[in-house]
C-alpha cells in the first residue's frame, strides 16, 4: 500500500493500471500484427514503430500482473516495466533521428543504422534496469512493483535511471521536430519563390505530415508530466500524498502504448492496408468502412514518414 493512501484508493489505481495498461497492450499489439501481416508496410520507418509497439506491448502485458506483491512476479513486473518503458520511450528517438538525418541532412543511408539502434536501445534499456537491482531496489511500490520508493536512494535512483532518461528524449525529439519543421518551412517559402508547382504540391504533403508528427513528442510530455510532478512531489512532501495525482500519473503513463498506436501506427499505409485486406474478405455491399477511411485519407495526406524519405531519395 502506499503511505498516505488508504487501502481502497490503492486498489484503485491498480485497477486504472491495469486498465489503461489493457488499452495500451490491444493498440500495440494491434500494430504488431500489421507490421507480420502486411509486408508492404514493412519499410524501415515502420520497422522502427514495429519495435516501439513491442516495447509498449511488453510493458503493459507485465502491468497486467496488477499488484503482485511480494514475490517471483513481483520482481518480474518490476525489471519489465523498467526495461521496456525506457526502451519505449528510447525507441521514439530513433524514429526522431531518422527522420532528421533523412529531411535534415539529406541522407539515404539510415537503414544502415539499424543494428546502433538496437545496441543503444536495447543496451541502454539494460543498463537503466540493471543500475537499481545492484542495490535490491525493485519490489512493491505501492499499487505495482517497480523501484521502491521508501528510502531516499530509491528516489534518487528512479530519477537517474527513468526520468533523466526519459526527459532527455523528450528534450531530443522536441529539438529535432522543431528542426524538421523549420526545414520544411523554408523549402516551402524557396518553392513558392521559384514558382516550382511540383515541390509546392510536395511539400504541402510533407507539412501535412509534419503536422501529424508534430503530436509525437506531445505524447511522451503528455504520458509522464504528471508522473514527473508527482515523483517531485513526493521527494518534496514524503507524507503527504495526492491520490488525484496518483490517478493522473497511472492513467496518462499506462496508456502511452495506446497513443504511440495511434499517432505511429495508424497512417494511411496502415489504412490502406487494412482496406484492401478486407475489401478481399467482405462483401462489396457491406463495406461500409470506406467512406470513413477514404476521408481520413484525403484530411491528413499519407500522414506517415515513408512520403518524406522517397522524397529525399530522389532528390
Amino acid at each position: 500500500m502506499i503511505e498516505g493512501l488508504t487501502p481502497g484508493q490503492t486498489q484503485a489505481l491498480t485497477r486504472i493500471n491495469v486498465g489503461a495498461s489493457a488499452l495500451s497492450f490491444a493498440g500495440s499489439f494491434f500494430i504488431a500484427l500489421c507490421y507480420v501481416f502486411f509486408k508492404d508496410l514493412r519499410s524501415f520507418p515502420f520497422k522502427l514503430v514495429f519495435y516501439l509497439s513491442l516495447s509498449d506491448m511488453f510493458c503493459s502485458l507485465f502491468n497486467l500482473l496488477g499488484n503482485p506483491g511480494e514475490g517471483l512476479l513481483c520482481y518480474a513486473q518490476g525489471y519489465s516495466t523498467q526495461f521496456f518503458s525506457v526502451a519505449s520511450f528510447l525507441w521514439t528517438t530513433t524514429i526522431a533521428f531518422t527522420l532528421h538525418r533523412t529531411v535534415v541532412k539529406h541522407k539515404v543511408d539510415v537503414e544502415g543504422f539499424g543494428l546502433y539502434f538496437h545496441g543503444y536501445v536495447w543496451g541502454t534499456s539494460l543498463i537503466m534496469t540493471v543500475i537499481p537491482l545492484i542495490g535490491n531496489d525493485y519490489g512493491p511500490a505501492g499499487a505495482w512493483c517497480w523501484v521502491r520508493t521508501e528510502s531516499t536512494a530509491g528516489k534518487v535512483l528512479r530519477f537517474m535511471t527513468f526520468y533523466m532518461p526519459l526527459w532527455g528524449a523528450i528534450l531530443f525529439n522536441g529539438t529535432v521536430y522543431f528542426q524538421v519543421i523549420r526545414m520544411l518551412n523554408h523549402a516551402t517559402r524557396m518553392a513558392a519563390v521559384m514558382s516550382d508547382r511540383q515541390r509546392q504540391l510536395q511539400s504541402k504533403v510533407d507539412m501535412k505530415a509534419m503536422n501529424r508528427w508534430g503530436y509525437y513528442p506531445l505524447i511522451l510530455i503528455g504520458s509522464w508530466t504528471f508522473g514527473t510532478i508527482n515523483r517531485i512531489h513526493a521527494f518534496v512532501e514524503p507524507h503527504h500524498h495526492l491520490f488525484w495525482l496518483y490517478c493522473l500519473d497511472i492513467g496518462t503513463a499506462s496508456l502511452m502504448g495506446l497513443f504511440n498506436s495511434i499517432a505511429y501506427g495508424f497512417n494511411a499505409s496502415v489504412r490502406r492496408s487494412l482496406e484492401e485486406r478486407l475489401d478481399l474478405l467482405w462483401p462489396e455491399k457491406y463495406r461500409w468502412w470506406q467512406p470513413g477511411l477514404a476521408k481520413l485519407d484525403e484530411n491528413t495526406g499519407e500522414g506517415e514518414m515513408v512520403p518524406i524519405i522517397a522524397s529525399s531519395e530522389g532528390s
